[in-house]
């Protein structure tokens, strides 16, 4: 420690601390620089007091406005809901194949479509519909499970597929793994292969696994392949896959079959919500 001196090259006294022959200046800081930090000390402790914050295990501060980020949303979407009403009064009281035959309905329903798809229906089936390999559907394609028509897609979306809904779309695929013996299923999904290879139709019945296919799988999936919508059975004949069209995928999902479950969006987003996806879904190319 040294004394304090005044240091005639910067016009400032030190503070007495020394080392290694470096002496610490006393330069306080600005005045102008600690008005603002009060400031802003103020200022923080007058938001913490308006509005939301403070939490415990328990609860947390209100704030004094009682302003909160869910409640000015529930008014901006009430006050947008409310410019909507004209129009998801009529949607709402339309069926959906009414809605595609009217053009400024329709226009609506897709504009709304679009973004409610997006909100609710990307995250799995991507921003463009084109599904996602070995999980969920193609949107864009024209093979349909349970119909591309604009009933059977409002079904669907309603309702969904395989969850609690009493109206949900309903389809079990038996693992066969525990049926029959590795050669057979081996055997099945070579011949499964060759449904959807025009070049193999000669021949074709004379494979080991024809019979096999015959007695366990033509009574879902047709004799050709052909499918059952009705059912949500999925057709084999042609090139579109969910699981992959390689021979491993084919044997893995015989024995041992991946099925996967929609939400039922009809209690989520409300009725108009659901033709207006309806009517988007349809317009995006595959819809029949």
């Amino acid at each position: 420690m040294g004394e304090h001196r005044y240091d005639p090259v910067t016009g400032q006294y030190t503070t007495g601390h020394k080392w290694d022959g470096i002496e610490e200046l006393y330069t306080p800081l600005p005045r102008w620089w600690v008005i603002t930090l009060v400031i802003t000390f103020a200022i923080a402790i007058i938001y913490a007091l308006l509005y939301p914050g403070w939490p415990t295990t328990r609860f947390y501060f209100p704030g004094l406005l009682g302003w909160t980020s869910a409640g000015e949303l529930k008014t901006e979407k009430d006050a947008a809901r409310a410019a909507q009403a004209h129009w998801r009064d009529q949607i709402a009281a339309k069926p959906v194949s009414e809605i595609a035959q009217s053009e400024e309905l329709r226009t609506f329903a897709i504009t709304g479509g679009r973004s409610l798809f997006n909100q609710n229906c990307a995250a799995c089936h991507g921003l463009g519909a084109g599904g996602q390999q070995g999980q969920f559907p193609s949107l864009i394609d024209d093979d349909w499970l349970w119909g591309g028509k604009l009933d059977d897609i409002y079904l669907t979306i309603a309702h969904g597929i395989r969850n609690e809904d009493a109206e949900s779309r309903q389809s079990e695929m038996p693992p066969f793994g525990e049926m029959l013996s590795a050669e057979e299923i081996s055997a099945v999904a070579d011949y499964v292969l060759t449904l959807s290879d025009a070049k193999a139709v000669e021949g074709r019945k004379a494979l080991p696994g024809a019979a096999i296919y015959e007695a366990n799988c033509a009574g879902c999936h047709g004799a050709e392949g052909e499918g059952m919508r009705e059912m949500g059975v999925p057709r084999l004949k042609d090139q579109i896959w969910l699981y992959g069209d390689s021979k491993e995928s084919i044997v893995h999902q015989i024995g041992k079959p991946r099925m996967g479950s929609m939400p039922s969006w009809k209690p989520r987003l409300g009725d108009d919500a659901v033709k207006m996806l309806t009517i988007y879904v349809h317009s995006l190319g595959g819809g029949e």
